[in-house]
């Protein structure tokens, strides 16, 4: 009897891409997703005969073996204990049509698939080919499943968005090309994965465990950033960014990861937040965890995690770095959707993640997943880094005075300062969403809320003598009877800015006092501007002046000053950042912080798109930008990207431009994918680090 031999493999490859959701990744592979049926059909050179047996073998991991799940063999028509399967359909004559599934439960990563047939006493092996299997949000038995279709739309397969930067006051939209299904990106995931140092420790064990979310997103949460292994991107928050690329320049995910794996996995210089966000998010998305990126507003930064932020600042308003303890003007970190087999389904759906580098976590630099349940509830025992987010959104924030003579004073404690307006992109469309509700209880009016921070400060142990410091707070009262027992405070101060700051402007600000009891004061006032990064860690000082003002009884009084843009252009070509401080103290001992958070506007990009956008056919794109300065501006580059749009990012050398002349540029794109994209546009120059601006196309897929 002749033994039974192949003479072609078809893997469908666009009918199982389509029914698996992946037609949209740039690569020829065969890209599925677990728990979901797909097909291949076997064209043979002999005759199958009856007591032929047909057996399969998928693979995946540089070690498979059945007792780590990472091999499974299983016969035609039998479900194998793995869960894996294979049936055959009616086919051809010379052919066999099978339908195989995965269980919802295998482990993610590139498989190979092996076919041993039993003809008679002979038995052949062929190698049929390999796949790239996902996790399935579609699949209703998978840890990652999401009921709603349009989130899945959005937070698995949409490739660009919105990430909220600024001040809770001036909350600014940047748009973000995540391009999960670019070229090499599947690949780039993939090796993300191979690049951890628990896959330098046990590879085999590493990839046994690629079947769960918590321990993907928890690799990838560490290796994203570069401290404890060749990761993708090297932070970087001061000083020049001359060896690489200034964070705030980065308008995508696609060039950094496609730079990381073409120079074999050397570190991108640099990134922020916001960058490592924006590039965990894609690698996340690409292997089918739903995931979205989170901007938290005054965020703490609580490093002996003892839920207080200590600010110390000395009588002429300079911020003193007392204490590792910080809060940034605004951090950005990821949401991922997934069950909680470790913790219980009350702590199921959305989990924390940062890939930014703050905190050790069991020893690497990474942060979560926690469970935005857990932090709601204040359950910051629980895995992982719980009690990190929790502080990060909650923490109370206590202002000193410190003296010369070391003594300090507390100026005062404001517990709801910490984590303002949480916010996401909307689905479907780029609105913001506040989702600070999905963090913690209502703040105003809510005694829920300081339960949870009780709870938690119960937890974490802070009133024990122990590493962390001992802190006392008063018992929370009803407002009415606070305000009577509370020493009622005998001045009051506003920072006013009298026109909206423009970068390449004078700024007028006013500072207004009033005098809040019947007594004649003298308030020596001591004004202090210093141009600061997002963390509001001081980079340059702007302005200094002291002032001393008389109060009569309940008087009020303005003091009008400038910052003039000859003092500041030299320190704010990149974050575009000033912090106003105004110290008031009063014989009597009387003390008043005042301060005021600026953020200068970017000159506007316009942004015209020539025509009807069609796949496959070029389409003109036209941008204007006016220079605002009284100077020439020179050595003017504008960038342009977007998935579905571009292939590589296009870069246009611009003339220099006189003061206030206008500059437009045309180029030209040929989209190559249907649907609604994001075309990003960047302009830099040596007196802007980046002007950015970008546009949204329907593209309508070619005739």
């Amino acid at each position: 009897m002749a033994v039974l031999k192949i003479a072609n493999v078809t893997w469908h490859s666009k009918l199982n891409k389509t029914a698996h959701h992946t037609a949209d990744y740039s690569s020829t592979e065969v890209i599925l997703r677990r728990g979901q049926a797909f097909s291949i059909t076997l064209s043979f050179q002999t005759t199958v005969q009856c007591g032929d047996n047909f057996t399969f073998i998928a693979s995946t991991g540089p070690s498979p073996a059945e007792s780590l799940q990472t091999k499974a063999t299983f016969n035609l028509s039998e479900e194998d204990a793995s869960g894996w399967s294979a049936t055959q359909e009616p086919s051809e004559p010379g052919c066999m049509n099978i339908t195989i599934c995965s269980p919802a439960n295998a482990v993610i990563g590139r498989y190979k698939l092996k076919l041993q047939i039993l003809s008679g006493n002979k038995v052949s092996s062929t190698s049929l080919g390999q796949f790239v299997l996902l996790f399935n949000p579609w699949c209703p038995n998978d840890d990652v499943y999401m009921a709603n279709e349009k989130e899945r739309q959005e937070y698995v397969l949409n490739d660009s968005g919105i990430i909220f930067q600024g001040l809770e006051k001036h909350i600014q939209e940047e748009a973000w090309n995540y391009g999960q299904f670019e070229e090499d990106i599947l690949d780039i995931s993939l090796a993300i994965l191979d690049r951890s140092l628990n896959h330098y420790e046990d590879p085999a064990a590493d990839v046994s465990k690629r079947n769960s979310p918590i321990y993907v997103s928890r690799v990838i949460s560490a290796t994203v950033n570069s401290n404890d292994e060749k990761g993708v991107v090297e932070g970087k928050w001061n000083g020049k960014y001359s060896s690489g690329t200034n964070p705030l320049q980065w308008s995508g995910s696609v060039t950094i990861l496609q730079k990381w794996y073409r120079r074999r996995y050397k570190p991108v210089r640099y990134g922020q937040c916001w960058v490592f966000a924006g590039v965990m998010c894609t690698v996340l998305r690409c292997l089918g965890i739903p995931t979205r990126v989170i901007t938290n507003f005054n965020s703490a930064h609580d490093s002996n995690v003892n839920l207080s932020i200590d600010k110390y600042i000395d009588t002429s308003g300079k911020t003193l770095h007392l204490t590792e303890d910080s809060v940034w003007n605004f951090h950005v970190w990821n949401e991922s959707w997934f069950i909680r087999r470790d913790l219980g389904s009350f702590y199921d759906g959305w989990q924390v993640l940062d890939a930014t580098p703050q905190e050790r976590s069991k020893g690497i630099y990474r942060c979560g997943p926690a469970s935005t349940r857990a932090i709601k509830e204040g359950d910051v025992n629980l895995d992982y880094d719980s009690s990190f987010v929790f502080a990060a959104v909650n923490a109370d924030y206590v202002t000193w005075i410190h003296y010369s003579n070391k003594r300090k004073k507390r100026i005062y404690s404001d517990t709801r300062k910490i984590g303002k307006f949480i916010s996401t992109k909307a689905v479907g469309t780029n609105s913001r969403v506040d989702v600070t509700a999905n963090y913690k209880y209502p703040e105003a009016g809510s005694r829920k809320e300081r339960k949870v921070y009780k709870k938690a400060l119960k937890l974490l142990d802070v009133r024990s003598t122990g590493k962390r410091t001992k802190i006392t707070r008063p018992r929370r009262r009803p407002s009415a009877l606070r305000r009577q027992s509370a020493r009622k405070p005998s001045i009051s101060g506003k920072l006013i800015l009298d026109a909206s700051p423009v970068i390449g402007q004078d700024i007028l600000l006013t500072l207004a006092l009033r005098n809040l009891i019947s007594d004649f004061k003298i308030i020596k006032v001591k004004l202090r501007a210093s141009a600061v990064f997002y963390t509001r860690r001081p980079k340059a000082e702007i302005l200094q002046l002291s002032r001393s003002i008389k109060l009569g009884s309940e008087e009020v009084k303005e003091i009008s000053f400038k910052i003039p843009y000859s003092q500041y252009k030299n320190s704010l070509m990149d974050d575009r950042k000033i912090l106003v401080t105004a110290v008031c103290e009063t014989k009597q001992g009387a003390s008043l912080l005042v301060e005021k958070d600026i953020v200068l506007q970017d000159p506007f990009l316009t942004i015209k798109v020539l025509g009807p956008a069609v796949v496959h056919k070029s389409v003109g794109v036209e941008v204007t930008f006016t220079n605002p300065l009284s100077e020439v501006v020179t050595d003017c580059v504008l960038r342009a990207e977007g998935s579905g749009l571009l292939k590589e990012q296009l870069r246009i050398k611009v003339a220099r431009m006189a003061p206030m002349e206008s500059s437009t540029v045309q180029f030209e794109i040929i989209p190559y994918k249907s649907g609604t994209k994001q075309l990003q546009v960047d302009f830099v120059c040596t007196h802007f680090s980046d002007i950015k601006g970008f546009v949204m196309l329907d593209v309508a897929p070619s005739p």
